[in-house]
């Protein structure tokens, strides 16, 4: 059979869901309300970002949440809330987005670049273990496509060398760990609303934190130093403007609504997907971290055999009507963080997943679940023809 980079024909033709989903009569009417009120900055009396706040943090297991521009300042919130500064050194996955550790270099400290568990790709508690020096102030785990780290070793770890434990929740909207809510495990929790991700206002975060004290010193950096309760011109601290908007507040709220039935869709679309590719020996599913009760499945990771050719997978997937991406490259290659003096640990799992890992995106895991075929049936063609394999 021809592979369609080769003039064949493709697998599939049809096209894949868009991101985001169509805007609901619910956005559409509270976005119109903001919009007619004119109170559309979050200082100016409107409703709609407390509301916002208030359910993200109950959704999270906790008290208190912080709004802002996006998720990368709500990191460097997070960690300057929790003190975390100049001369501190953040603990930060190898396999994870850039931001996880500019945020650390926008607060000041260094991030050191530790590898990741070779089952789940997760931070590993053990590279976490051999990268602590006396300078360690804070953790910063990743929920990596949706599904939890492994939030007790890693809460152990911090609470025996008093370290504050940042948990970067970008992707992982809904997602649970034993049964408890992602973004409320650690100090403070920070989500994305990026466009691509599972709720979304084009850009936009938020930031949860359990405790009191913190939360008031994470609200006070994103209000421009001022005092929580205290005078407009007060400025106590040094802080910044890092607000969410009432109008990106207006479309992210009424999609809580509806965020449990999409993350049921995902995992029913993946289940499918992980049936059909056991008729693909050379593909596996990367499996969730043990202790993983609720999968929100931003992306889902597949992991190649070692003798396949990915560029060429990749390409030749695209042409079958079936676009994967590749996923990040170590953090500990990028040339302008070792520049601005991150620190990088051996990263040996971090560099295997780089290069035999592949990622379906979270449109494609929002299709009918019957179209996990034409995945499995592009994977067993391309895989199947001479010269894939090194």
């Amino acid at each position: 059979m021809t592979l369609a980079i080769h003039g064949g024909a493709p697998v599939r033709t049809a096209p894949w869901p868009a991101w985001p989903p169509p805007v609901d009569p619910a956005q559409r009417e509270l976005v119109t309300e903001v919009l007619e009120s004119g109170l559309w900055g979050a200082t100016q009396g409107g409703s709609v970002v407390a509301d916002l706040t208030a359910a993200f943090a109950r959704r999270s297991g906790v008290r208190h949440g912080v709004a802002v521009a996006n998720a990368t300042l709500g990191l460097f919130a997070a960690l300057r809330g929790l003190g975390v500064g100049k001369g501190d050194e953040v603990i930060v996955p190898a396999y994870t987005f850039v931001a996880s550790a500019t945020a650390v270099l926008l607060a000041g400290a260094t991030p050191v670049i530790a590898d990741v568990d070779p089952v789940d790709l997760h931070l590993s508690p053990d590279a976490v273990r051999a990268a602590l020096t006396g300078r360690t102030a804070a953790l910063m785990p990743v929920h990596l496509a949706g599904s939890p780290a492994a939030m007790d070793a890693l809460n152990d770890l911090a609470t025996r060398h008093g370290l504050a434990v940042v948990e970067d929740a970008a992707q992982a909207h809904g997602a649970t760990y034993k049964d408890r809510p992602v973004g409320g495990l650690g100090d403070a929790g920070v989500y994305s609303f990026q466009a691509s991700k599972a709720m979304t206002a084009g850009e936009g975060g938020l930031i949860v934190c359990r405790d009191e004290s913190a939360y008031e010193r994470v609200w006070s950096v994103c209000n421009l130093g001022r005092a929580l309760g205290g005078q407009w011109y007060g400025h106590p601290s040094v802080g910044w403007n890092l607000r969410l908007t009432e109008l990106q507040a207006a479309v992210l709220l009424p999609w809580l609504d509806r965020l449990d039935d999409e993350i049921d869709r995902r995992n029913t679309f993946c289940a499918a997907l992980g049936h059909e590719l056991a008729a693909v020996p050379e593909v596996a599913v990367v499996p969730a971290t043990e202790g993983t009760t609720r999968d929100s499945r931003h992306l889902l990771m597949l992991r190649l055999d070692a003798g396949v050719d990915r560029a060429f997978l990749l390409e030749a997937m695209a042409a079958e009507g079936v676009p994967l991406d590749a996923g990040y490259p170590p953090l500990g290659t990028m040339s302008a963080l070792i520049g601005e003096g991150a620190r990088v640990e051996s990263c040996p799992v971090t560099a295997e997943a780089a290069g035999t890992v592949v990622w379906v995106r979270q449109s494609m895991l929002m299709e009918d679940p019957a179209a996990a075929a034409d995945i499995a049936q592009a994977f067993a063609k391309v895989l199947r023809h001479t010269g894939i394999a090194n």
